[in-house]
């Protein structure tokens, strides 16, 4: 029954997303959705994006772990990304061009590969293992490709909007039943309280709040400069939706990521023997929890639920990381070196570029033994540390240039990698030595050249 449920669904779900590929009829339509979402549709995917398998699978395994305090960067930091693209960057966005850095592109890998690896892993669950977690995230791929190769954005914008309210309900509804089940909110809530998981600053030095603080920054401004932002905003009507959007969608994540926490919390004191889940020597382990708990210990209604609002989270959040770095492969690297490539050329062009992509994401998932959270913050660092400045300082920041902006990604780059090799457990986070050589590489590309211009002119014979 419960595998026959999983398999209408994604039947369900590709449906949509074929039937959304009727409306592309040209590359902006497969790109922004010919930038004609209304609100409702351009919160949904923003939220959709967000409200992925590591908010459902691995926010919640940190919180049983560490705490508030070990969840800084998603869901606070992601949050807050949110917010500020709202208020600073979103009406700056909705008038760019389409195209970033490369960098970008490349951090993908690893949101995707989350992704994936998390729809690998409801397969081997709900096969009791017949199906392999490496051979779930490669039938995974083959899913997600099904219905956005066709459809693009138009396909994630629909899907996206039919699976938040899968999540929001399924979820919603679960939480309700399970609270009762260990005995209502107010024991659930006592209890983590009494094991110190509200406790949300860190203890010790200056080593531990650096650590708070890189993470923190990882997904508040790291992610600011990421496709799938810049996508959702542009696929907005106009400006004020855009804004509108962003804001109502952080809004909808920051309050409804917990529920997923919620329910680990209420799991663990009806079964705590789940709990020896959580030191598991294979990290990736860690994130059976939740569904380990809803097989064993709830009705079959439930268990449809659980996996029909799991599955929501992860395609809408798959779909959305492979079209984002597609648009930025095919605008960015491709269509200049075909100057004269046709609109239907680069439609065809962006469907095999994402085919590509999808590919690359699945090589790597299948050979990354991080969890889920793990792998979203990485993605994030990459953007953090080389694209985040050049972007800021673009928009906002007059004497930027473009050796700036080069020196500025190089430097930060270079700086992250060197850290992360050499001292990767020293008092001072490698993405916060990334961050401070990006902000240095922007201002040394901004004022060396204009300063060597000057003493030439200087001593120029007059």
């Amino acid at each position: 029954m419960l595998i026959v449920s999983v398999v209408l669904y994604l039947l369900v779900t590709i449906a949509i997303g074929l039937w959304a590929a009727m409306r592309v009829k040209n590359s902006k339509d497969y790109v922004v959705a010919g930038r004609s979402l209304p609100l409702y549709m351009n919160t949904a995917t923003v939220f959709a994006t967000w409200f992925g398998a590591e908010s459902v699978l691995s926010v919640s395994v940190e919180f049983s772990k560490s705490g508030l305090g070990g969840i800084i960067a998603d869901p606070f930091g992601s949050s807050v990304c949110l917010v500020i693209v709202a208020l600073l960057f979103a009406r700056a966005f909705y008038r760019m061009e389409l195209g970033t850095s490369v960098i970008i592109a490349i951090s993908y890998l690893g949101w995707t590969a989350a992704q994936l690896t998390a729809l690998g892993l409801v397969f081997s669950t709900l096969t009791d293992g017949a199906i392999s977690l490496e051979t779930g995230i490669i039938i995974s791929g083959g899913v997600v490709l099904a219905y956005t190769v066709w459809g693009g954005m138009w396909s994630v914008a629909m899907t996206d909007l039919f699976q938040s309210v899968m999540i929001i309900l399924g979820l919603g509804v679960i939480a309700w039943v399970v609270g009762d089940m260990a005995g209502g909110p107010g024991k659930i809530i006592a209890a983590a309280a009494e094991a110190g998981k509200f406790e949300f600053w860190p203890k010790g030095g200056a080593r531990e709040w650096l650590a708070f603080t890189a993470a923190f920054l990882t997904l508040a401004i790291g992610s600011i400069p990421q496709q799938d932002i810049f996508q959702r905003v542009t696929s907005a009507k106009n400006e004020r939706t855009a804004i509108a959007g962003s804001l109502l969608g952080g809004v909808v994540y920051f309050s409804f990521v917990f529920v997923p926490v919620y329910i680990v919390c209420a799991g663990l004191l009806i079964d705590p023997s789940l709990g020896a889940l959580l030191s598991a020597e294979d990290a990736r382990e860690t994130q059976r929890l939740l569904p380990a708990f809803i097989l064993g210990h709830t009705p079959m209604w439930i268990q449809v639920l659980f996996f029909g609002a799991l599955l929501s989270a992860i395609l809408s959040t798959a779909s959305g990381a492979i079209i984002a770095p597609t648009s930025l492969c095919t605008e960015n690297i491709i269509r200049p070196l075909y100057p004269n490539m046709s609109d239907s050329q680069f439609l065809l062009t962006l469907r095999v570029v994402l085919v590509s992509f999808t590919f690359a994401a699945l090589a790597f998932a299948l050979r990354s033994k991080q969890t889920m959270y793990d792998m979203v913050q990485n993605a994030y660092t990459v953007t953090l540390v080389a694209a985040l400045v050049p972007l800021a300082a673009g928009i906002f920041w007059k004497r930027a240039n473009n050796t700036g902006a080069i020196l500025s990604a190089v430097f930060g780059l270079v700086a992250w990698l060197i850290a992360a090799f050499i001292a990767a457990d020293a008092a001072v986070p490698p993405t916060l030595v990334g961050l401070a050589f990006s902000i240095l590489g922007m201002v040394l590309g901004a004022i060396v050249p204009s300063a060597v211009a000057q003493a030439h002119r200087h001593s120029a014979p007059r």
